[in-house]
């Protein structure tokens, strides 16, 4: 395990976490948020209360669970040293909180369960989705060109996964290689190196991507859709060749619009960054707006 070390707070309470850059996942030690969401004194009692409560999940029959947990060596706030310590990743430790008899566990049990009514709202509406896409994006503060840019992002996705489909392409290590292969051809990074520029770890890449750069990496996409159904491929390798082929037109795209700006197309900024430069540009103008006089003044 890639891993990268880190505290998160958690009403000014000390969580010890970790990066796992293979799986691109969030590790959370046990015992820390037990010691929050439980208030306990110290340390020892919020093991105390781990060892107690993962009794109690094993007569639930939860084996799967604890049997997926692993542990990982954290550092002790005591002595600086690394002990192995169980951990969780989110689904894991957002069972275990179901589990936790709290009130500060209780707003994280009616979230889980919003989600879950609306994921069923979701199967039986499909609709849903994309409108509570929207909603989400919106409340993140995107501009509405960029959102409606997204949307058809997704569909040009879901087009590309459904021609994989069709040619017997695998779900899982398959779409990731077809998909740097895409990503190398027209970005010239993989979707790691790529995350790794914008200073990415869970979030989605075309989340944080300019107007500019998801319309390419839409065009190297639809690309390679539009030449997988012509040529048929049969095989794994003629999939690959027919990825990088889709990836060069957009890549071909990206060097003439570069050619001709004098500037790069891929940018490291994130969403938020960007957000920001928004907010900025508008918040500029409006005091431009306030602080300069009229001309009749």
């Amino acid at each position: 395990m890639g891993q990268n070390d880190k505290i998160q707070l958690f009403e000014d309470k000390r969580i010890r976490t970790a990066w796992d850059e293979e799986k691109e996942e969030w590790f959370f030690s046990i015992v820390d948020v037990i010691a929050v969401l439980t208030d306990q004194p110290n340390q020892r009692g919020a093991s105390n209360y781990w060892a107690k409560l993962k009794q109690r999940l094993k007569e639930e029959g939860a084996d799967q669970l604890l049997t997926n947990c692993q542990q990982l060596k954290l550092k002790s706030s005591k002595d600086g040293k690394r002990y192995l310590t169980d951990v969780a990743d989110t689904e894991q430790l957002l069972r275990i909180i179901q589990s936790i008899p709290s009130p500060k566990a209780e707003p994280f049990k009616m979230w889980l369960a919003q989600v879950g009514r609306e994921r069923i709202e979701e199967t039986i509406d499909p609709e849903l989705t994309i409108e509570r896409a929207l909603e989400t994006y919106v409340l993140k503060g995107y501009s509405r060109e960029w959102i409606n840019q997204r949307l058809q992002a997704i569909q040009v996705r879901k087009e590309l996964t459904d021609e994989w489909d069709a040619r017997g392409v695998q779900q899982g290590i398959e779409y990731a290689i077809l998909t740097d292969e895409i990503s190398r051809a027209w970005s010239g990074m993989t979707t790691r190196q790529y995350k790794r520029l914008k200073g990415l770890k869970k979030e989605n890449l075309r989340d944080n991507m300019t107007t500019l750069e998801l319309v390419l990496n839409m065009l190297a996409e639809a690309t390679t859709t539009e030449i997988s159904k012509q040529k048929e491929p049969e095989t794994f390798a003629e999939n690959v060749e027919i990825a990088r082929a889709g990836g060069k037109v957009a890549g071909d795209a990206r060097k003439a619009v570069e050619t001709q700006t004098g500037v790069p197309v891929i940018t490291s900024q994130n969403a938020a960054q960007l957000n920001q430069v928004v907010t900025d540009m508008i918040e500029g103008v409006a005091s431009e707006g306030i602080d300069k006089p009229d001309a009749d003044e």
